[in-house]
């Protein structure tokens, strides 16, 4: 087991070497990842944050309006953490093409702040310690279960649904190529 993996701190910010369940949520609930292409702009951020190692990624879901994820800050990107750097990228992907491709939706995320007229995510991304391993695998269940959820049924089982790392953890296949196991890490 790596020795920072339960160390006892409750920093609300994110420190590096910690591995952290991450909540990621769409300005207003928009269902912006019911589009493939924005969840391949997902999937090709982790992908390349992890091949340039400021990232390790355990377990993650791509819900139509929100994700999550259980990963680890090796790195800094730059003078940034690697989620600011994602949470940045990520959005100004998704903002060219619906700039480009669909117009009309772009009042969906605007806003009146100082640093920027649009907004993706909303501010403040849930961060959750995983000094457990309990709760390290409590939040692994959570992410793989949520597309069974009833509001959403897209799927029968946590591994028939295409963006999550469900199917990883069922027959070890990844299909992602940026995962890494958490039993690893015990």
């Amino acid at each position: 087991m790596e020795n920072n993996l339960f160390r006892q701190d409750r920093n609300s910010k994110m420190l590096l070497g910690e591995v952290y369940f991450w909540t990621d949520t769409v300005k207003d609930w928009n269902q912006v990842f019911s589009s493939e292409k924005y969840k391949q702009i997902i999937i090709k951020t982790l992908e390349e944050l992890v091949k340039r190692k400021k990232i390790k990624v355990y377990a993650f879901v791509i819900m139509p309006n929100h994700l999550h994820l259980v990963w680890r800050m090796i790195e800094v990107n730059g003078k940034e953490m690697p989620h600011a750097s994602f949470n940045k990228f990520t959005s100004h992907q998704i903002f060219q093409d619906i700039k480009l491709q669909h117009p009309e939706k772009l009042s969906d995320f605007k806003v009146t702040d100082t640093e920027r007229n649009f907004r993706l995510w909303q501010r403040d991304p849930l961060a959750i310690l995983m000094d457990t391993q309990n709760k390290l695998e409590q939040k692994i269940d959570y992410i793989h279960l949520n597309p069974l959820q009833e509001r959403w049924q897209l799927c029968e089982k946590p591994e028939d649904y295409d963006w999550s790392s469900a199917r990883f953890y069922e027959t070890g296949t990844d299909n992602f190529g940026f995962l890494t196991d958490y039993r690893n890490l015990l």
